[in-house]
């Protein structure tokens, strides 16, 4: 099947093209059958590419044509079928295929319908690109072509100013980690004279250890995944990115773009191995983000954005495992964390659509009756996001801490208070959103329902895998059961210099009693505080206790970014209109065309129509030539 394998990314494209160009004419459902049925093909040929790769390792470039030819530098337009990026094409149209279908649902009023699918196609066609690419350069393409569909589909409600200056956000922060990873190319193709994976992973693992060329190339490209995987400083975007409808958010979360430095890292493997420091940085930098996310998720009231922390604060888990070389456990949680989030996001959505549009969860509460579908699959996806055993969260997490165990107490300490934040911000929401009193108007209360098959169905088959995908990476206290650690065995086993393990039975075991001891009664004292107690539908801030203002209000890094960096720049911005494009630049050209305009009024003042002073003009002329030859002969 790997001869077919370029067929993945150009089906979601040849969606994007048809229901693009039809839109509006194609009606809704035949742009629905476009939309979701692309998705679907490309996911079953990754289905048979996945099913050949259990019988034998795949590592099969497919070379479509030279791209780039100048000079000594070729870029060739290649596509990389390993069994990481089979890993990574399963979760990106399985999980994207899911999220389509749900948007025939939650999209059908929307006088957008067929655009609002052709971008969701783009967007998978572009994620696919990134994850199949054989170059950084063609990663680049993916890697930008994400970037441009997050701003189309956050800022799809465009009419809305917020929406739309959310989606400029998250456009221009992700430029600014961007610039970092096309910094990285440049070194690569100025020391490797290419960017093919095939020619720099070889060529690098010829460097020393912490080599200065290979540190400056991986820092560069964390940059990049810093912007588009929402980790500190560059994180701000992705909450605001709750602009847009939510299938998008939960595209953005669970399946595509912020994934992508993660894949990217992992990918990247034998480079930053090579790095000792750069893994260092990207494990200290991954634990503050997800500590940070955390600690602001807690006091949150959009449901959206509770999650929407809570994905900042799930990617630093990530990258603490490809921090610590754990990158099997780091590739290991994006799968899981897809399962959940997806469900997660969209079973918010399914609130959301009940509650007429509503998303203060203040303004929510004892929605488990109306919404008995939303409201157990919730629970689902909430367990597995707190690590709660046997669900997803808890194997994949499980792996993450373990790695950082054996790196440092420290970092240990703090991802397992993270964990016990992450599942008390979770039930909390779960709690104030399904259980206790109902807070909405009354004309909320009548119109309350589940919703249709087209969102629920989605919700049951992601409920089913957050419940079940952590048993494709069982630890070693269940045995040599470690399915998705040799399943992508053959794609780390290349790097030599990958660090070792030490043996993890007792802090596994540890683990587990830690998820039964200590998050198990966080979820009952949220339980007794959400469910059991009344819930203020507003709050008074001159009420609150310090530190909750500062979790409230994002502990003020959006105002901080506003004074420190956005107003300075509008200023300097507005100087420089003034100063130098107006009185400067188009004072020169303004200026110009002044004087010429002057000359040409004067000059037009010989054209009399007298022919005898033309007769006289030309004599002159004759007699300016003549003598300005003889001065050239020098005859004077």
């Amino acid at each position: 099947m790997t001869a077919v394998a370029w067929l993945i990314p150009l089906l979601p494209l040849l969606g994007f093209i048809i229901n693009g160009l039809g839109f509006p004419k194609l009606n809704k459902k035949v742009a629905a059958i476009i939309g979701c049925g692309s998705v679907l093909a490309s996911f079953a040929i990754v289905c048979s590419l996945f099913l050949q790769s259990l019988q034998t390792p795949l590592n099969h470039r497919i070379d479509l044509y030279t791209w780039i030819a100048a000079g000594n530098y070729t870029v060739s337009f290649a596509l990389l079928i390993d069994n990481l990026s089979v890993i990574m094409m399963m979760i990106v149209t399985g999980v994207g295929f899911l999220i389509h279908v749900y948007s025939i649902g939650y999209m059908k009023e929307d006088e957008g319908f067929g655009k609002f699918f052709a971008y969701l196609n783009l967007f998978i066609f572009f994620m696919l690109l990134l994850v199949m690419g054989a170059s950084f350069v063609i990663m680049f393409i993916g890697w930008e072509g994400v970037g441009l569909c997050s701003y189309l589909l956050i800022g799809f409600w465009w009419k809305n100013r917020e929406y739309s200056a959310a989606a400029n956000k998250a456009f221009i922060m992700n430029r600014i980690g961007d610039l970092g990873f096309i910094l990285a190319i440049f070194m690569m193709f100025a020391v490797f004279g290419s960017s093919d994976f095939d020619k720099v992973f070889p060529a690098a693992s010829a460097f020393t250890t912490n080599d200065s060329i290979i540190i400056a190339i991986t820092l560069l490209l964390f940059v990049g995944a810093i912007g588009k995987s929402a980790q500190l400083p560059l994180f701000t975007w992705l909450p605001d990115a709750m602009a847009g409808p939510t299938p998008v958010s939960a595209l953005i979360h669970a399946a595509t773009m912020v994934t992508a430095g993660v894949y990217m890292v992992a990918r990247s493997n034998i480079l930053y191995s090579i790095a000792p420091v750069t893994l260092a940085v990207i494990t200290v930098l991954g634990t503050i983000t997800a500590l940070f996310a955390a600690l602001i998720a807690l006091t949150q009231n959009d449901i959206k954005k509770v999650l929407a922390y809570s994905t900042v604060s799930q990617l630093g888990f990530m990258f603490v495992a490809l921090g610590t070389s754990s990158f099997d456990a780091g590739i290991f949680h994006v799968m899981t964390h897809a399962f959940f989030k997806a469900l997660l996001f969209l079973g918010a959505g399914s609130v959301i659509h009940a509650m007429s549009g509503e998303q203060n969860i203040r303004h929510m509460g004892g929605l488990k009756k109306a919404l008995p579908i939303t409201s157990f699959t919730f629970l689902i996806g909430t367990l597995a996001i707190s690590g709660i055993p046997p669900f997803a969260g808890f194997f994949s997490k499980d792996a993450i801490l373990t790695a950082s165990y054996f790196n440092s107490t420290i970092i240990f300490l703090l991802l397992i208070l993270t964990s016990v934040l992450t599942a008390a911000y979770m039930f909390r929401l779960y709690f104030m959103v399904f259980w206790g009193d109902f807070r909405g108007t009354h004309h909320q209360e009548e119109h309350l329902h589940e919703s249709p098959q087209s969102i629920t169905i989605p919700l049951i088959v992601l409920a089913l895998f957050a419940a079940i995908g952590g048993f494709f990476g069982l630890p070693e206290i269940f045995g040599n059961h470690n399915w998705i650690h040799h399943y992508l065995s053959p794609v780390f086993s290349q790097n030599t210099r990958i660090m070792a393990h030490a043996d993890s039975v007792m802090i596994e075991w540890l683990l587990v009693a830690f998820s039964l001891v200590v998050i198990v009664p966080v979820m009952w004292l949220a339980y007794q505080r959400y469910a059991l107690k009344t819930v203020k539908v507003t709050l008074s801030e001159e009420q609150l206790p310090f530190w909750y203002k500062l979790s409230l209000h994002k502990f003020y890094v959006d105002e901080l970014y506003d004074y420190g960096i956005v107003k300075p720049l509008s200023a300097l911005a507005g100087l420089f209109s003034v100063a130098v494009e107006k009185k400067m630049i188009d004072g020169t050209v303004n200026g110009l065309g002044s004087i010429t305009l002057f000359l040409s009024s004067q000059l037009r003042k010989i054209q009399t129509g007298n022919t005898g002073f033309y007769v006289f003009a030309m004599v002159a002329g004759m007699v300016l030539m003549l003598l300005f030859a003889l001065a050239k002969l020098n005859v004077f």
